[in-house]
């Protein structure tokens, strides 16, 4: 059976053997053959041989109508699909290639999934967006030059669970994402976590950049103390001390285009995770963050680029410094006559010591741990220590009382 041939294919098989028999017939040379035919001139006197001794077959190409070594076998083509329609379905081409390879350790590029889906009628749930013209930022040149802080309140769980925010801090000089979080929502409590876990594995930044989130700035600057007014700005934010505490810059930006890095990052994630989450069927708090730790360190291995510098330009934690006191709500009382300080509904009761019989009318330094746990200091000395009972209390700003 003579395998089909496209209509360019024949077209060129015609020319060829037209072009052979006036050669064969000494109405042209091999040289004029070869310039018509696009071929050298070695290659036409092989043709030439080859056609004086088979006829016209010659010029038919010795490959036609086999099968390519490099064919994959229908069973695999059809495993590609089926997972596709399956297990991986909502999966983008890149990310469903991925999986091939890490989990049924098939290994084929891209290109050849997207082939074999589109052939399917199978298209990419990934669509992209006409790009818009902007002024290109340069990276920063060091790692922990500047980190890029937000957080995405989304349906991570598709369903399955409770919406979820999910916090992270990229590194503008490399994308490595150096940390990340779910959490309920977005709060103070959550990006105090993830500060010191940034601080404890890579050391304190210069810079991080944020949005204008009252997490990270105040925003109404009417009602200003007395104190306030005489220092000329507002009481920071409990984050915004923090930050202050580490001598860390704060940049905030005025568009989520100013923060690009982070919102690209966002929808990598609302794509890849999404599908990781869905694929472990994780349900609750607890399961997405088992599923981000293992996920992290395959997103950096593929995303992040190394630094200009390879320097790092994150600074070492000084070994006086109480990681636990700088990453606290910290709030001033004034110590009742009944020596107790109140703060929202815990009365933290104070003990005379050597110091002092009583500490009535005293001004104090409450700091309440990431833990939970109450410590009450006077003069930089702590006086009173409650601990948390509630291993998953979620801790809430509240006012400073002058």
């Amino acid at each position: 059976m003579t395998p089909k041939t496209t209509p360019g294919q024949t077209q060129t098989i015609r020319k060829r053997e037209f072009v052979l028999r006036k050669v064969v017939a000494q109405q042209t040379t091999a040289v004029e053959a070869a310039q018509s035919l696009g071929l050298s001139e070695r290659q036409v006197r092989r043709l030439l041989a080859v056609y004086r001794r088979e006829g016209a077959e010659a010029v038919v190409h010795g490959n036609r109508g086999r099968t390519p070594d490099n064919a994959l076998p229908p069973d695999l083509r059809q495993t590609i699909l089926e997972l596709a329609q399956t297990t991986y379905q909502g999966f983008n081409q890149c990310h469903y290639t991925e999986k091939l390879a890490e989990e049924h350790d098939i290994h084929v590029s891209r290109s050849t999934v997207s082939r074999i889906l589109r052939e399917a009628g199978i298209v990419s749930p990934r669509r992209h967006r006409r790009p818009k013209h902007r002024s290109r930022r340069q990276r920063r040149a060091a790692a922990g030059m500047l980190l890029q802080l937000d957080g995405s309140q989304h349906d991570w769980l598709q369903g399955r669970g409770p919406y979820l925010a999910l916090l992270a801090a990229i590194d503008d000089a490399t994308s490595d994402v150096v940390a990340a979080l779910f959490r309920a929502e977005e709060d103070g409590h959550g990006y105090m976590l993830l500060l010191r876990s940034i601080v404890q594995s890579h050391g304190i930044p210069l810079a991080v950049y944020s949005d204008q989130h009252s997490i990270f700035v105040v925003s109404n600057t009417t009602d200003l103390t007395i104190e306030e007014q005489l220092a000329g700005r507002p009481e920071p934010t409990q984050v915004g001390r923090i930050l202050e505490d580490l001598s860390i810059q704060l940049i905030t930006a005025r568009s989520p285009q100013a923060k690009g890095r982070v919102e690209r990052l966002w929808d990598t994630l609302q794509d890849r995770l999404l599908n990781e989450l869905r694929l472990a069927n994780a349900c609750t708090l607890a399961e997405a963050n088992a599923v981000l730790a293992t996920y992290l360190p395959k997103h950096n291995a593929k995303f992040a680029c190394p630094a200009k510098d390879t320097m790092s330009s994150y600074r070492p934690v000084p070994a006086a410094l109480n990681l636990d006191i700088i990453f606290s709500f910290q709030y001033d009382r004034t110590v009742a006559n009944d020596n107790t300080v109140r703060l929202g509904k815990d009365i933290v009761q104070i003990q005379p010591n050597r110091e002092r019989s009583s500490y009535t009318k005293a001004r104090t330094r409450i700091c309440v741990g990431l833990d939970g746990s109450i410590s009450v200091f006077y003069k930089g000395r702590c006086i009173a220590f409650q601990p948390c009972t509630d291993p998953n209390i979620v801790l809430r700003a509240q006012k400073q009382r002058r």
